[in-house]
């Protein structure tokens, strides 16, 4: 991937998250008018305090999104077996859904009751979706991987809102949204960017015909 393609990438997950960001926060703010940012109530100035954290959502996604590819390249080469590796990404991915299942029961006294299995079951539904997307898009390989991006990724991404005395449910579907969205957006985007460089590269590479 060139950096003009890297630039675009960059940008436009940070777009996403903007305006993800600032269409969930004013869902929640509409039906709980508790919720908003610094105590101030003025709806355009929330909006706009939105859009800047969805900025940073979709900046701190792609940090998570390379971080991820990088671990996935590096995994591939030191096991040498695919197989493994998916293997592997699929405990995982059935760790960290029984895992804020967990972490969230043991808070039920301060969160809605519900949220520990709505939210981990929600969650699985949505990357099974997109997984299941890229893999018609791409090939059947592609469907372990995503659900691990999804999933994990975005759990590690989301961790502060998960965690701690200050955890709500706002707070959680406030990050989560976003940073699923990002995800989503740029792995579902990756192999048409790279598709479009192999096949220059394949084409300046190729001998003339004589």
């Amino acid at each position: 991937m060139n950096i003009r393609k890297w630039f675009f990438l960059f940008w436009s997950t940070m777009a996403v998250g903007a305006v993800v960001t600032t269409i969930v926060g004013s869902m929640m703010q509409w039906t709980d008018r508790s919720f908003g940012f610094v105590g101030v109530e003025a709806a355009g100035f929330n909006a706009g305090m939105m859009a800047l954290v969805g900025l940073l959502f979709g900046a701190f996604s792609q940090m998570g999104f390379f971080s991820y590819l990088t671990l996935n390249y590096i995994a591939l080469s030191v096991l040498r077996k695919g197989y493994l590796w998916n293997a592997l990404q699929a405990y995982t991915v059935l760790f960290a859904l029984g895992g804020i299942g967990y972490l969230l029961y043991q808070d039920r006294a301060s969160l809605n009751s519900w949220i520990f299995w709505v939210l981990p079951l929600g969650l699985a539904i949505a990357a099974y979706g997109v997984a299941y997307y890229k893999s018609k898009l791409t090939n059947n390989n592609a469907f372990i991987p995503t659900l691990f991006l999804q999933v994990v990724v975005t759990v590690i991404e989301s961790w502060k809102a998960l965690q701690g005395d200050g955890a709500n449910v706002n707070a959680m579907f406030f990050m989560i949204v976003p940073m699923f969205a990002c995800n989503a957006y740029q792995i579902l985007l990756l192999h048409r960017l790279v598709r479009k460089e192999q096949t220059a590269d394949s084409a300046s590479n190729a001998k003339p015909a004589v």
